[in-house]
């Protein structure tokens, strides 16, 4: 059971118990949050397209569970950029390195629902030198901290096909908690998607930043860069 007095940036989380004082929340916009290892950069088709194109082009196995791609060259590529660069129902950004300054993956927010303060993360791809790294971890620890205490909202949502089982062990390291499936809810590419729903709710988030922050810190890292402890075990007090 959640405890009424966690706080967000907006005051008390609203909890299904408290919604004394809510308001419809703003939309996110097109702006960029600042991490230690990566930044999210609104989705830029000339600052990002080449970075975004290499880092998934040559593997089409990566675009199995996505509603888009893969594509075959660069310019059907940039018909995709242009497209969801200017979408105002769906937001994108790139996952930019902050050593190297390229964008290696891109995550979105997706489902935006600000009368109820329900908002998605979604469209995740994360390129090679990202995916499985703290810095993707980072990437979601910045979109969640948007999510709860800039903007207010009461709920994220992850989800995922429910076969995608890389994707559903991700959102259960991130502490997303599962919700259930949902059947033939979707056709993607011209076959069945069984959808499997996961949520973290304004409650939890406390508890899940300060693992996260735990976790990111650099001495939890080695020299060559292997973590001490776990997410899971910084989330369950594991010394």
């Amino acid at each position: 059971m959640h405890d009424d007095s966690s706080t967000t940036g907006h005051g008390r989380a609203h909890t299904r118990r408290d919604l004394e004082g809510w308001t419809a929340r703003r939309r996110p916009g097109r702006e960029t949050l600042a991490g230690r290892y990566v930044r999210l950069e609104p989705l830029d088709p000339v600052r990002h397209g080449d970075d975004l194109f290499r880092a998934r082009a040559d593997d089409p196995d990566a675009w199995r569970f996505t509603p888009d791609g893969p594509y075959p060259t660069r310019a059907a590529f940039q018909t995709w950029l242009d497209a969801k660069s200017v979408l105002e129902d769906q937001i994108y950004h790139a996952v930019v390195d902050e050593v190297t300054g390229r964008a290696e993956g891109r995550v979105s927010f997706m489902r935006i629902d600000p009368g109820n303060g329900v908002i998605e993360t979604g469209a995740i791809l994360f390129g090679p030198r990202l995916s499985r790294t703290r810095r993707a971890t980072e990437a979601i620890y910045l979109q969640a901290r948007h999510v709860f205490e800039d903007l207010g909202y009461r709920r994220l949502e992850w989800k995922c096909d429910a076969t995608n089982e890389p994707s559903r062990r991700a959102a259960a390291r991130f502490g997303f908690i599962f919700e259930g499936v949902f059947r033939q809810h979707m056709v993607v590419k011209g076959r069945n998607r069984d959808t499997a729903w996961f949520a973290l709710l304004d409650g939890d988030w406390p508890a899940r930043r300060a693992a996260f922050e735990a976790w990111l810190q650099p001495v939890n890292f080695d020299e060559s860069g292997r973590q001490v402890r776990s997410l899971s075990q910084v989330a369950a007090g594991v010394s």
